[in-house]
């Protein structure tokens, strides 16, 4: 038997192919009060577990069906690594999924992220998953767990990515969009804080093509720079959303997310129904009307790519109409009156009118 030490890894050995052990333990360690932070009835919010538990007797939960989604981000990422500001996009990727589960009539429950990078840089990591955190934290829900995955050659330097998993839960028969949506139904709209996290590979296109900067001021507010308009983080809705919810105000939302005003509410349309919109009606973000004229997109392309400034449609009878605007403005949305509910036998589900009042070419 020979008596030669076997060769093996020394102990910096991961951390030489470019795994940094410590980094991602002291980034567990900081975000441990900011999870913490965000406990709630069911959940305490702790990590460090191999798994989350949540209790729904006790967060008041009779008979539920449990309602889950998964989003990102998108490359509204490239802005905020580019122009070095993470303290919003963790916002963005809560609202992606906790605004997908209030259309549904779910109350958000749980919140679990992904992060994936080349190399953890743990400052800008600890920004984002603040913003997770903050994020949690308006839509009532948990930060219960996640995942931040170090994988050298996957990412250039300094790039990241995200993903967001959300769970929710509603009473049974309590669904929506329900199945009374007739003509006649007034449309809300609720103001969208900007361009929240859809459309930004043409964003980013537009910007490129004006050979511009994110840190120059930005040409529809130069009060900010470009980059800090820009990543404005999504609005949440789902505490203003619930409130209308439970009282019964509400047949239906819609999460005005890609695909625009155009493709997201049809979604919880019935057969044969659609809807008659007034773009006037509304006040839509400078943002839209310089992004129209800048590239000189037709007001269709506007209305399928972007929110154009209304990031949730609710659709109630016309009786429950100021019912439902005076609990959502008291819950400090902007609410307007935009459309109205119309058969619908063939062509678009959404007529658009007036679209030059709100992104003028």
């Amino acid at each position: 038997m020979s008596d030669q030490t076997p060769n093996t890894p020394s102990r910096g050995a991961y951390a030489e192919a470019g795994v940094d052990i410590d980094a991602g333990n002291a980034l567990v360690d900081a975000i441990k009060p900011l999870a913490k932070a965000t406990a709630r009835i069911g959940a305490d919010a702790g990590l460090g577990g191999f798994g989350a538990l949540f209790d729904l007797k006790a967060a008041g939960f009779q008979d539920p069906i449990l309602v889950s989604t998964t989003d990102g981000v998108g490359t509204k990422l490239k802005i905020a690594i580019e122009a070095n500001d993470h303290r919003h996009v963790g916002i963005d990727l809560v609202a992606m999924c906790v605004n997908d589960l209030i259309v549904q009539g779910a109350e958000p429950l749980l919140f679990l992220d992904y992060f994936a990078t080349g190399k953890l840089e743990v400052a800008a990591a600890k920004q984002v998953i603040a913003g997770v955190a903050e994020g949690c934290r308006q839509a009532g829900c948990a930060l219960v767990g996640g995942e931040t995955a170090e994988m050298p050659g996957m990412y250039g330097k300094g790039d990241y990515d995200l993903a967001g998993f959300a769970v929710g839960a509603v009473e049974r028969g309590k669904l929506l969009p329900k199945e009374s949506i007739e003509p006649g139904d007034i449309v809300l709209g609720l103001a969208s804080s900007g361009v929240h996290s859809n459309g930004f590979s043409l964003v980013r296109k537009i910007v490129s093509d004006l050979k511009l900067g994110y840190d120059a001021p930005a040409p529809f507010d130069p009060s900010k720079s470009l980059g800090a308009a820009l990543l404005t983080p999504t609005r949440i809705y789902v505490r203003a959303m619930l409130e209308a919810i439970r009282s019964d105000a509400v047949k239906a939302m819609a999460h005005i997310t890609g695909g625009g005003l155009l493709e997201n509410i049809p979604r919880v349309l019935p057969k044969g129904i659609g809807v008659r919109l007034d773009a006037s009606s509304w006040a839509a973000p400078s943002v839209f009307g310089w992004l129209a004229a800048s590239a000189g997109i037709d007001p269709h392309e506007m209305a399928r790519t972007f929110n154009c400034g209304i990031g949730m449609v609710a659709i109630v009878a016309p009786a429950q109409a100021e019912k439902a605007m005076e609990i959502l403005t008291r819950c400090g949305e902007k609410v307007f009156r935009i459309g109205v509910v119309e058969p619908r036998a063939s062509g678009e589900a959404v007529v658009l009118e007036r679209c030059g009042k709100v992104w003028p070419v």
